[in-house]
């Protein structure tokens, strides 16, 4: 799939195009082991602990992309994956963002708003009502992210970090 560019950024974003691949994809991986890093300088741990499994990625029940320039290298990511009613407060029909980020060299590019314009949009073809994620106050420009695009802070916190005074959940109705 391409993606759309408008004018304004037509010429820093010419080429990039998102591709559907699976968690355990040689470039996903590589993707993931760096955000890991860059959540384990931001808290000072040892990173995302919750536990992701790759079929939890494949359609239906979710969904991974990665967007790459016309060289064909990775520079951004991200998933969702379907939740149902369960012990860690998610609710039936909710698809959870995992995995959302882009790469030093290509911030500013628009990429982590549109990844999350496909994720949603795929996630509600697919029969999910809730886009739902979980955040962190030492990731100040993911939260901007989030609540510009129509997200809002979830009446209750779920997920692994639920009780984590640093985890910020967020919903957006789908």
């Amino acid at each position: 799939m391409t993606i759309q560019t408008n004018a304004a950024d037509t010429v820093t974003a010419t080429g990039i195009h998102l591709r559907t691949v699976t968690f355990a994809h040689p470039d996903a991986v590589r993707l993931n082991d760096l955000v890991q890093l860059e959540y384990a300088e931001r808290y000072g741990d040892e990173g995302d602990l919750t536990p992701l499994d790759p079929t939890m990625f494949e359609p239906p029940r979710g969904r991974y992309f990665i967007a790459y320039d016309e060289h064909g290298t990775a520079l951004a990511t991200g998933g969702w994956r379907g939740m149902d009613e369960n012990e860690e407060n998610y609710r039936d029909g909710d698809a959870e963002l995992k995995r959302m980020f882009v790469t030093a060299e290509a911030r500013g590019l628009g990429l982590a708003r549109r990844i999350l314009a496909a994720l949603e949009a795929d996630a509600k073809a697919a029969g999910r009502v809730r886009m739902v994620l979980e955040t962190g106050t030492k990731q100040p420009e993911a939260i901007a992210l989030y609540t510009s695009s129509g997200y809002t802070p979830a009446a209750e916190k779920f997920g692994l970090y639920r009780f984590d005074d640093l985890s910020r959940c967020y919903e957006k109705l789908l």
